[in-house]
């Protein structure tokens, strides 16, 4: 490998260590449910976001709970130490619908209406927030 190479490869490797991610597949609800609460997250610091999570009526949203949960853990495990409150927020998160599965159900006259089985896939990315980002110089 070259030098340049190596250098951007380090680099990158550099940035994804303050970045963890977890990945949630072929839950059964539609896209759309999901979509509604995670756009209740997005942007939002981490523990307010589960505080968010914990009161929602939803059931989509127990299970963005448990899956924050485990995108913090990942990134605990990744810096070997815990994360403290407003360190962490949610930098990414978006819903992918999975493979539908399709079924028939019986209707009169010798009909079949279809039913559509809809999964979707939940990817959410953590990151640390930036203090010298966040706060500008007043010049």
């Amino acid at each position: 490998m070259g030098v340049r190479k190596r250098n951007s490869a380090q680099a990158r490797k550099d940035a994804q260590k303050e970045v963890a991610f977890a990945k949630l597949t072929n839950i059964p609800s539609s896209p759309r449910k999901m979509r509604l609460v995670a756009d209740l997250v997005r942007g939002k610091e981490v523990f307010r976001a589960l505080g968010i999570l914990k009161f929602s009526n939803k059931e989509a949203a127990a299970r963005l709970e448990k899956l924050l949960r485990s995108a913090i853990a990942n990134w605990e495990a990744k810096n070997d130490r815990k994360a403290e409150n407003g360190e962490l927020y949610i930098s990414t998160i978006f819903v992918n619908p999975a493979p539908m599965l399709k079924r028939l159900r019986t209707a009169p006259q010798g009909r079949g209406y279809r039913i559509r089985k809809r999964a979707n896939h939940v990817t959410l990315v953590v990151d640390t927030i930036d203090k010298d980002v966040t706060i500008k110089d007043k010049e």
